[in-house]
């Protein structure tokens, strides 16, 4: 049951935009479902919309994740929404976090918990039914706002006035808070340039310095997380314009050689960049003359699929580079042989290191991301039954003459030279 300090002193019913787009948020997805099956439990069971999603209702942003908080241990949130056909998965349910799964909405659903022992990089934690001793390992004020479905804010730490205020606060004292999780040095920067309107206070700056080699102790995983998060090219341009942000953020990424570039950004490239990716911010950060790229590669984890966009790239541009580079007979080989995604990020490459903006590498942009990549006319077994070219080794040689010769011919290739190819 609520309690009566809860329901009176800890609760406001917003009637204003915040509670409308929180009822939205449940009517537009599939929350009210996780909430009936939660809340429907049992007498004493709730949930409540929790972090993100209410940060970014009250500043007025997209919400594009859900998570929730509940005063149920795991295996019961998992028998709740077993009980209603809800899909499910363990997502981290030693730490008490169960993720569902409905109409093609994912929630994070965490039980209500308190750290018993953390060492900078995980906490052993107990489940809890307090929602404040839930609110009091959060780690910033403007994370620690909860809200049932009809959008009754509970906000212990006054997070929503912070929030409006522009001011990012830790939820105790910094340093404490930084030793119990060194990745919350990177959190508050990227929540200090997202909404911070307020200068660094200094106990906070001497935290962040004194706790900087703890970082060492987080793992790479963790680490490429927090700076996926950092690197989008709204978050830039705030980031940058600090110098204490820029200072720790090269402390601990020290591969980051051309993020300055991305400072006072001229509106044509920040267009170009503004739905852009992860990989290609990064490939714009770290590739340089040297074997940076590399260096980063092999220090963190990326997808075989990345790595070769990144590589693509930085291979391109360690090659001569001369006028007839980006002619579009020459792109179009590119484009032929590494893709549409490759092409376009060694376009946007080009114009974004460039000091002035070149109107026909972003026509070829703008050609190529509505191409699809012609596909070679001359299969294997064609010369097999047209000319009886036998199967093996000679066949695959002869198959990629023919290539050849049609890519250099802009893609064209006669009846005539398919057959001179494949008799001789």
């Amino acid at each position: 049951m609520r309690s009566f300090f809860d329901k009176i002193f800890l609760r406001t019913n917003n009637l204003d935009y915040i509670s409308e787009n929180i009822k939205n948020l449940t009517k537009k997805t599939s929350s009210k479902k996780i909430f009936d099956a939660i809340n429907s439990y049992s007498l004493d069971s709730e949930i409540r919309y929790v972090g993100g999603c209410i940060r970014k209702i009250i500043n007025k942003e997209k919400v594009d994740d859900i998570d929730l908080a509940t005063n149920l241990e795991p295996k019961k949130v998992c028998d709740a929404l077993k009980k209603n056909n809800i899909k499910y998965f363990e997502s981290g349910i030693e730490h008490g976090t169960v993720t569902a799964i409905e109409d093609g909405y994912r929630f994070e659903i965490t039980s209500l918990r308190k750290d018993i022992l953390t060492d900078g990089r995980h906490a052993k934690v107990e489940f809890s039914s307090d929602w404040k001793a839930d609110a009091l390992r959060r780690d910033f004020t403007i994370n620690a706002i909860y809200s049932d479905k009809d959008g009754n804010l509970f906000d212990p730490f006054n997070g929503k006035n912070d929030l409006e205020q522009g001011i990012v606060t830790f939820i105790g004292e910094a340093s404490q808070r930084i030793q119990e999780d060194y990745l919350r040095i990177l959190r508050y920067l990227r929540f200090f340039s997202n909404y911070s309107k307020q200068p660094h206070k200094l106990d906070v700056i001497k935290a962040l310095k004194t706790n900087i080699g703890g970082v060492s102790k987080l793992s790479k995983e963790r680490l490429l997380d927090e700076l996926r998060k950092l690197i989008t090219i709204n978050k830039l341009e705030n980031l940058l314009t600090d110098k204490l942000s820029l200072e720790i953020i090269l402390i601990i990424f020290p591969e980051l050689k051309k993020i300055k570039n991305f400072l006072k950004l001229d509106k044509v490239k920040k267009d170009l960049l503004k739905e852009k990716d992860f990989i290609l911010l990064i490939s714009l950060i770290i590739i340089d003359d040297s074997d940076n790229a590399d260096y980063f590669l092999y220090k963190y984890k990326i997808s075989k699929k990345n790595h070769k966009r990144i590589k693509i790239i930085d291979n391109f541009y360690k090659e001569k580079i001369n006028t007839k580079t980006f002619t579009k007979n020459n792109m179009d080989r590119v484009f032929y042989y590494h893709g549409k995604q490759a092409i376009i990020d060694i376009l946007i490459f080009k114009i974004f290191k460039s000091k002035k903006i070149d109107d026909n590498l972003i026509e070829l942009v703008a050609h190529y991301q509505s191409q699809e990549v012609p596909k070679m006319p001359i299969s294997g077994d064609f010369l097999i039954k047209k000319y009886e070219v036998p199967a093996g080794k000679k066949l695959g040689e002869k198959l990629k003459l023919i290539e050849k010769k049609w890519v250099n011919n802009n893609f064209r290739i006669s009846e005539q030279q398919v057959e001179d190819i494949a008799k001789n």
